[in-house]
C-alpha cells in the first residue's frame, strides 16, 4: 500500500549525500484502503482514506485524513512506475487545530517548480520558486521505499522536499530494523520494520541535536512475503509534532464498533 501524506519532520538544513531512486519490485495496482491515526495514548484522532488509480505506468494517489477536531491532512500525488518510481507532482495540505503551522505545498517535478503558501503579518502570500529537483524525490511515496526495498540491501538514501518556510531538499536514510509480530484473526504474522532518519549532514548535522533541530526518526512496518504491504507508521506529521501512529485498518461492523474507540 502506498502511504502518501507522510510529512517527515521539517528542517531548515539540506544534505549533500548521494541518493538513489526506489526500484520497482512490485507493480502498483488500483487500491482503496482505510487508515486510522492514533495519538500517543492510543486514541483514534483521525480517519484516513487511501485511493490509487493506475493509468498505464502512471499512478494517481490520494490520502486524506479527517481529524475529529475538524483538521485535515490531504495529499495528492502523481508518479510513474517504470523500472524505478519517479515523482511527477505532489500537492500536500495540512490545516486546522491539529497543525500549529498550516501547510500548502505543491511540487511540479517536470517543470522544476515549487509553490507554497506563507503567512506574514496576518496575510497569506503564495510563493513560487524554480528548483533543481532530483529524480529520486519521494514526496507522497515514502511507504514505497520499504515496500520495494532491495533484497539484502543494508540502506537506501532518497531525497525529500521538506515544507519549511522556504522548502529545502533533505536526504532520507532508510534501513531495515528487524521483524515484529502482529495478528490477523487471532493468527500470528511477521512484519518487517524499517527506520527512516533525516540526514542533515555537515556542521549543521553536528549542531542540530544540540540545539534541538534534529528531527525524530520515523518507523514503518510492512508485511513479509511476495507482496510487502504497508501496515503501520510511527512518527510526527509536522515539525516538532507529537509522535502519532498510522495503521491500516479493516471495516468494523456495528456489533464490534467498540474496538476502534
Amino acid at each position: 500500500m502506498h502511504l502518501a501524506g507522510v510529512v517527515l519532520l521539517l528542517t531548515t538544513f539540506s544534505s549533500l549525500s548521494s541518493a538513489e531512486s526506489i526500484p520497482v519490485q512490485e507493480k502498483q495496482g488500483a487500491i482503496r484502503g482505510f487508515l486510522a491515526l492514533r495519538s500517543t495514548d492510543g486514541k483514534v484522532i483521525a480517519e484516513g482514506d487511501q485511493i490509487a488509480v493506475v493509468e498505464g505506468n502512471l499512478v494517481r494517489s490520494r490520502l486524506t485524513f479527517h481529524f475529529r477536531d475538524g483538521s485535515i491532512d490531504d495529499e495528492a500525488t502523481v508518479y510513474k512506475a517504470g523500472t524505478v518510481f519517479q515523482l511527477v507532482s505532489d500537492h500536500h495540505i495540512q490545516k486546522g487545530p491539529s497543525f500549529p503551522q498550516p501547510l500548502d505545498l505543491t511540487v511540479n517535478v517536470p517543470a522544476g517548480k515549487v509553490t507554497w503558501h506563507e503567512k506574514k503579518d496576518g496575510k497569506e502570500e503564495v510563493k513560487t520558486e524554480h528548483m533543481d529537483l532530483p529524480s529520486d524525490l519521494t514526496n507522497g511515496m515514502t511507504s514505497l521505499i520499504p515496500e520495494n526495498f532491495p533484497q539484502h540491501a543494508a540502506e537506501m538514501k532518497v531525497s525529500y522536499l521538506a515544507g519549511t518556510s522556504k522548502p529545502r531538499i533533505v536526504k532520507l536514510s532508510v534501513k531495515p530494523q528487524g521483524e515484529d509480530t502482529f495478528h490477523v484473526a487471532g493468527l500470528s504474522r511477521r512484519a518487517k520494520r524499517f527506520n527512516i532518519h533525516i540526514e542533515i549532514g555537515g556542521l549543521a548535522g553536528v549542531i542540530a541535536p544540540i540545539i534541538g533541530k534534529q528531527p525524530s526518526d520515523i518507523q514503518i512496518w510492512v508485511t513479509e512475503g511476495e507482496v510487502p504491504t504497508f501496515l503501520k507508521m510511527k512518527g510526527a506529521l509536522y515539525e516538532k509534532g507529537p509522535i502519532w501512529t498510522t495503521e491500516l485498518v479493516s471495516p468494523v461492523w456495528p456489533e464490534s464498533a467498540s474496538e476502534i474507540r
